[in-house]
């Protein structure tokens, strides 16, 4: 293993030596299979596998990397099986981003490696792809922001409900709703409850353990290298892997697991992708230091009256997804407005998005769901996941992106790395 110092040296000349804002191969025109785009997979646990990442044909395969050598193993297996050939594996991602061969990167770690993963390979000269939630604080999110914009990256979020497929429970795709929004057949403000009878509770077994004991470390993981800028706790499997979630130091349970894909089609329904609620209210039982729990109610109050309420207990199941002064609008798009089918159909379609992400990179267009609103509903999980760990709610300055006289919010609005990790 190199130190940390050697490492860092290398990833400064990969740095030196980035791409161009558009890979090289575009701009020579080259033929098939030569100009085809490029990419690596960062981190090989389960979501890797998925059709949005190892079986994204579109582009081509050539890296991966995992702290965990029976991962990297498995995934040079998976990438042959697969139709990639021989791809190149590590165990340390900062050798994937001195890859001149690699135009992009899925980022598929555990979400405390999100936001510094992201700004590295902005600074590599590297297009990004990452999973949700997009990080695990609100001032992760905000240095990837200036990170993407200062080095001309083009960033994607793992999260598609805003522009594609039925949004959970709800039985239809957003853009009807969008257009009974847009054109406040509903009214203004609206209340959105989000609940169990949108499915949204379906993962809130994600918790930890509050009695782990200290396990050897098995010599084919490198722990210290998987939790990275995370505190330094005794190694335990349940720390770990399919498990990581229910530990604060890394996600934020059900909620950070699930919560951005619920929350940013709600955040566009809104019209709120440029802005965050200015007050956060919160029922729940008192939270383990370490170990993640659950919550009974988040509400989520924006400046101009708006609310999103999180039901985390399944106690609001016959409430209206979507409630205005002028009507609502339940699952299946049901609705007391009469004929809201015939009224929708006559209406114009809403802003068409930019949802070809090879068209994004190759083109230089901000892709539908990017570092700017994927920044802004991730902040909506983060400030649920914030009221969680105090047990209290708080007001919230959207546009410092700062609490309102609250300094024990601001730490952990702002929290600072483990050494030398830095972001």
């Amino acid at each position: 293993m190199k130190s940390i110092i050697d490492r860092r040296a290398f990833l400064q000349k990969a740095t030196a030596a980035a791409f161009s804002i558009v890979p090289a191969r575009l701009l020579r025109s080259e033929t098939a299979p030569s100009n085809q785009l490029t990419r690596a997979l960062i981190g090989f646990g389960g979501i890797a596998h998925s059709s949005n990442h190892l079986g994204y044909k579109a582009t081509q395969l050539v890296a991966l990397c995992d702290p965990d050598a029976q991962r990297v193993n498995k995934g040079v297996v998976a990438a042959e099986q697969n139709g990639y050939g021989k791809v190149f594996a590590c165990r340390d991602f900062r050798e994937i981003l001195a890859r001149p061969d690699v135009d992009i990167v899925h980022i598929c770690t555990p979400p405390h490696w999100h936001g510094l993963i992201s700004v590295m390979a902005a600074q590599a000269g590297k297009d990004i792809w990452c999973e949700k939630p997009m990080t695990r604080t609100i001032g992760e999110g905000r240095r990837v922001m200036a990170a993407v914009k200062s080095n001309a990256r083009i960033f994607r979020l793992n999260t598609w409900f805003r522009f594609q497929s039925g949004f959970y429970g709800m039985q239809t795709e957003v853009k009807p709703i969008k257009k009974a929004v847009e054109n406040r057949l509903l009214g203004w403000p609206l209340k959105v409850v989000v609940g169990g009878h949108t499915g949204f509770t379906w993962k809130f077994h994600h918790s930890g353990r509050t009695n782990l004991k200290p396990q050897p470390v098995p010599e084919y993981f490198d722990y210290e290298l998987w939790l990275g800028p995370a505190p330094y706790k005794p190694y335990h499997p349940h720390r770990t892997h399919g498990t990581f979630r229910g530990y604060w130091d890394y996600d934020g349970g059900g909620l950070g697991d699930m919560g951005q894909h619920y929350l940013d089609p709600v955040q566009y329904l809104l019209e709120k992708d440029h802005t965050n609620p200015v007050k956060i209210e919160i029922d729940c039982l008192p939270q383990h230091p370490d170990a993640i729990g659950s919550f009974r109610r988040i509400t989520y109050t924006y400046a101009d009256g708006c609310q999103i309420i999180l039901d985390g207990n399944n106690s609001l199941k016959n409430t209206p997804f979507l409630e205005g002064p002028k009507g609502k609008i339940w699952s299946g798009l049901k609705s007391d407005i009469p004929n809201l089918d015939a009224i929708l159909s006559e209406l114009p379609d809403p802003a068409p998005q930019q949802t070809d992400f090879l068209d994004s990179v190759k083109n230089r267009r901000m892709f539908a769901l990017n570092e700017q609103n994927g920044f802004r509903s991730c902040t909506m999980v983060n400030l649920g996941i914030i009221a969680m760990r105090l047990g209290r709610g708080f007001q919230f300055d959207p546009v410092n992106l700062c609490a309102v006289d609250d300094p024990a919010v601001d730490r952990l609005i702002y929290q600072q790395s483990r050494a030398p990790w830095k972001i």
